[in-house]
């Protein structure tokens, strides 16, 4: 994975059934807005990139790594959305194993 710097844009997602939520953070995992909430439809979607791209161009961010936690099959549609339409760099990983491979 590169590396995350100054100018990164850091994504954490909780997918769930039906409402999700996104939150943003600056490369030292300080949260730097409020927390989207969105669905899985195309407008949720939408939504969401909106978001993230408010948020780089009022930070000054170019770059996006984009975290989603995959329990379940929830998380999906988000994935292939981002695939076809964003250029993100994106994590996608159960907690546990996360945390398993991360040594804590």
């Amino acid at each position: 994975m590169s590396r995350i710097s100054e100018t990164t844009l850091v994504i954490g997602t909780d997918i769930a059934k039906h409402n999700h939520v996104a939150r943003a953070f600056n490369y030292r995992g300080i949260e730097i807005d409020k927390r989207c909430l969105f669905q899985s439809d195309e407008n949720g979607l939408l939504n969401l990139l909106m978001w993230i791209e408010s948020i780089k161009q009022e930070h000054g961010l170019t770059d996006v790594l984009l975290g989603v936690e995959t329990t379940g099959h929830y998380w999906l549609p988000l994935f292939h959305f981002l695939k076809q339409r964003a250029r993100y760099r994106s994590r996608a990983g159960e907690p546990a194993s996360c945390q398993e491979k991360q040594g804590t």
